[in-house]
């Protein structure tokens, strides 16, 4: 959630960025409303307690004949406490729920509009010419390494089984992605799929994002669509130590999402499924550290995609386009040769406080706690082999091996049907 603080001082920057992300300003009003109730609903609590106990002191001061009036008032007062202090837990709900309904403010500099407004920062890498390219499915197919046809005997619609050198090129690529992470400072985590309502609300992915989510009703547990979720709520409630800079973490996950809403949308092959693997990165930081943190992200994301030898463009995400604890995201797509266009592959996003104050995650500023950042960032997935093996494809259906994840297949440098 925002900082009140700001809401308060600064609402029309706030009404300002719900403008830019396309959104009405009413959540903005109503939460101004609910702060402004609850403060009330406080006063009036703090009042009354304090007149019952100025009444209650008086009891025992008081003449026999001034008692009984004396002890009908603190009666009076005390039931008016209880009125009040029930009205003062409703205005915390409430003041809760419009604070919740507020998405984080964005970044001084994210361009406004909606998931087309995006803005392309460069493309890096030359697009290979390829005269009749096959997708990356007919490719997977031919080498047995994909198989979506057992997938959906098994699980249903956007499963799939990777086989052979399918299941080596994914492993060797999440492989080769925890190495670059953890060369590069970060802790290694394997970290839970399923996680509690608290967590999953933290992290903002029960606004939203609610539909994408799977939960599992009878243990109010929900299936993770990313390791950020797990790894935001892993220092939750703590103050954390961030003298000697920011705390790294790279998440290795199987990772879960409904696609509601995505009828019909890549609906062949492997690039929109409900089930995938991916190694995220996680930093809890310093605010003031926090853009720059941004851009390291964005550079680690870059060097992976360098190994793997596929031509991209980095854009800056549109406002609209944030979802609600982003404030700054970049994103990283892959050109997909049978389609002729750019596919995102990675995105990394600055969430501010947005998330820690949520989970009330701190650091010691002068000694005194301070409110983190948080900040996450895809190092490889599932969907990157859709851009190897197009990108790769030889003109006899084989595929090239990128150099990077030759070791992981057995030092093969040509993958043949």
């Amino acid at each position: 959630m925002i900082d009140l603080r700001l809401v308060r001082d600064q609402p029309d920057l706030v009404r300002a960025s719900q403008a830019a992300r396309g959104e009405s300003a009413d959540p903005v009003d109503a939460l101004l409303a609910a702060d402004r109730g609850r403060r009330a609903a406080v006063s009036r609590a703090d009042d009354l307690r304090g007149e019952l106990k100025s009444a209650s002191g008086a009891v025992r001061t008081a003449s026999p004949q001034e008692r009984p009036a004396i002890l009908e008032r603190a009666k009076e007062l005390s039931a008016a406490v209880k009125a009040a202090e029930a009205d003062q837990t409703a205005a915390d709900a409430a003041l809760r729920a419009a604070h919740l309904a507020v998405p984080n403010v964005i970044e001084d500099g994210a361009p406004p509009g909606g998931e087309a407004d995006f803005v392309t920062i460069r493309e890096v890498g030359t697009i290979p010419t390829i005269e009749a390219p096959l997708d990356h499915l007919e490719i997977g197919e031919r080498l047995h390494a994909i198989d979506t046809e057992r997938g959906v005997k098994v699980s249903g619609a956007r499963f799939y089984f990777l086989t052979g050198v399918g299941a080596l090129l994914e492993l060797g690529l999440l492989q080769l992605a925890m190495s670059q992470a953890v060369a590069a400072g970060f802790t290694a985590m394997i970290t839970p799929s399923l996680v509690g309502p608290h967590i999953m609300e933290g992290t903002g992915f029960l606004g939203s994002h609610a539909p994408e989510v799977y939960r599992l009703e009878a243990d109010d547990l929900y299936l993770t669509g990313t390791s950020e979720v797990a790894l935001a709520g892993y220092h939750a409630g703590e103050v954390l130590d961030l003298s000697a800079g920011p705390k790294r973490y790279a998440g290795w996950s199987s990772c879960y999402r409904r696609e509601a809403g995505s009828y019909g949308k890549d609906t062949r092959g492997i690039i929109r499924v409900h089930q995938f693997n991916k190694v995220e990165m996680f930093v809890y930081a310093d605010p003031a550290d926090a853009c720059e943190e941004h851009l390291r992200l964005l550079a680690w994301e870059e060097e992976m995609l360098a190994k793997v030898e596929v031509p991209y463009r980095v854009i800056d995400v549109a406002a609209g386009d944030l979802g609600s604890s982003a404030a700054r995201k970049y994103d990283c797509e892959a050109w997909v040769p049978s389609q002729q266009t750019y596919r995102e592959v990675t995105s990394t996003s600055n969430c501010t406080t947005y998330q820690a104050r949520r989970l009330d995650v701190r650091h010691r500023v002068d000694g005194r706690p301070q409110t983190c950042a948080t900040l996450n960032g895809t190092l490889a997935t599932t969907r990157w082999l859709v851009a190897i093996l197009e990108n790769h494809q030889l003109p006899d259906g084989s595929v090239r091996v990128p150099a990077a994840l030759r070791p992981y297949v057995g030092g093969v440098e040509v993958l043949s049907p």
